[in-house]
């Protein structure tokens, strides 16, 4: 049976964690340090952002997990360590002091950074905090640690589960930050995910990079892909369950454990998106196939103009069908449903491509509640998917329009 528990980033048998204010952000309220750690070397399976610009952390990263190996994360908040003439060195130094304070190999360390984008890491607060945030790590200390890796987020963003395989109780929990810059091409913002069962790294790769297509990659807020995304998955084996080297019942447990932490994870990154006020979720049903589906869900959750609509509580379904139109999915717009939904009811506002008569007080009602869904039925086979999103507000163009300064 799949469990929520506490936990995060921690829940797993193994794994401490840590978040500490070394000095890289000028507010000393706020964390900017963070080390995850797990007390056996744990299977690594990561997925990063396509964009052609990345930073430095993920490109040391990559070599680090090239044998599918992993043992501890390390991350700052407040610079993104990307289009700096040293950033290789700055992470990689941060992985050595890591590892130093940790007594492992330093290929042995996930190096991350989120933040400001084209600004020198000044190492001197990292080296100096590394010791003390590595003294410091707890088995209750994911909540600290998912502060530490905040930027404009305004909530902690953590999820944790428990399931059986093969009559072992197992474990599985994360931490994210995500709510600006949000618009992944194969996972998104950074995300470090812990679990306790025994599975080897190429399963576990597999597992992550077929859960991101449906989860990290169907999240937009405001349409721009960051230059440091990446999802970590750890696993430490300390279950006790029998290896997981193939496809099957134990695969299959696993897949869904992960899948829901994600999907509570990407509903928090969407809800979060900065400035926001309201979570949209798009569900597509009906589609010929699952890429018409996707296509379609990330199309109308991407739409600016829909995204205003749902911060004024404005039923203007036209804009809906808009998004489904110039999405590139090949769709027959004259079979087309369209209804909202939230706490306050569903209302149909769309039938067969065309309007329906419908109360504009109980669609204003349906639409100023906090999470918003948009349904939309293709009437043409039986795939479905999910998008999440946000709605957009004056407030972003006020936390970007001075984010550097």
């Amino acid at each position: 049976m799949l469990k929520t528990i506490g936990g995060g980033v921690c829940a797993a048998k193994g794994f401490s964690a840590n978040g500490i204010h070394c000095g890289i952000r000028k507010n000393r309220l706020k964390r900017d340090l963070t080390m995850v750690f797990s007390s056996e070397r744990a299977a690594c399976a990561a997925v990063y952002t396509t964009n052609l610009v990345q930073g430095a952390p993920l490109k040391v990263t990559r070599a680090h997990l090239a044998d599918g190996y992993a043992q501890a994360v390390i991350c700052n908040s407040g610079n993104a360590n990307t289009c700096n003439a040293d950033g290789i060195q700055i992470a990689e130094k941060m992985s050595a002091l890591a590892a130093e304070a940790l007594g492992i190999r330093t290929e042995d360390v996930v190096v991350a950074s989120t933040g400001v984008i084209g600004e020198p890491l000044d190492l001197t607060p990292i080296a100096a905090g590394i010791p003390d945030l590595a003294a410091g790590l707890t088995a209750d200390g994911n909540v600290r640690a998912a502060e530490g890796i905040m930027t404009t987020d305004t909530i902690v963003k953590e999820a944790a589960v428990t399931f059986d395989i093969d009559g072992h109780t197992c474990r599985l929990g994360g931490i994210a930050k995500g709510s600006g810059m949000i618009h992944p091409n194969m996972a998104t913002m950074l995300v470090f995910i812990t679990t306790d069962v025994n599975i080897s790294p190429e399963m576990l790769q597999k597992a992550l990079s077929s859960d991101v297509r449906g989860t990290f990659n169907m999240v937009s807020v405001d349409g721009d892909t960051s230059t440091n995304d990446m999802v970590t998955v750890l696993a430490n084996g300390l279950a006790g369950n029998a290896r997981i080297e193939a496809e099957g019942e134990a695969f299959a447990a696993f897949m869904r454990a992960l899948n829901t932490v994600t999907v509570a994870l990407c509903r928090m990154i969407a809800g979060d998106g900065e400035g926001a006020t309201r979570l949209l979720e798009c569900r597509v049903s009906g589609a010929p196939d699952l890429a018409t589906a996707r296509t379609v869900a990330k199309s109308v959750i991407c739409s600016s103009l829909l995204k205003a609509a749902m911060f004024g509580a404005d039923a203007n379904w036209g804009r809906v069908l808009c998004a489904i139109g110039y999405s590139g999915a090949q769709v027959d717009v004259d079979r087309v449903d369209v209804s909202f939904e939230s706490a306050a009811g569903t209302i149909s506002v769309c039938r067969a491509g065309s309007g329906v008569p419908f109360s504009e007080e109980l669609a204003k009602a349906i639409l100023s509640e906090k999470e918003i869904g948009i349904l939309v039925g293709l009437n043409a086979g039986d795939a479905v998917a999910t998008a999440w999103g946000c709605d957009l507000t004056y407030d972003y163009v006020k936390i970007n329009g001075d984010y550097r300064t």
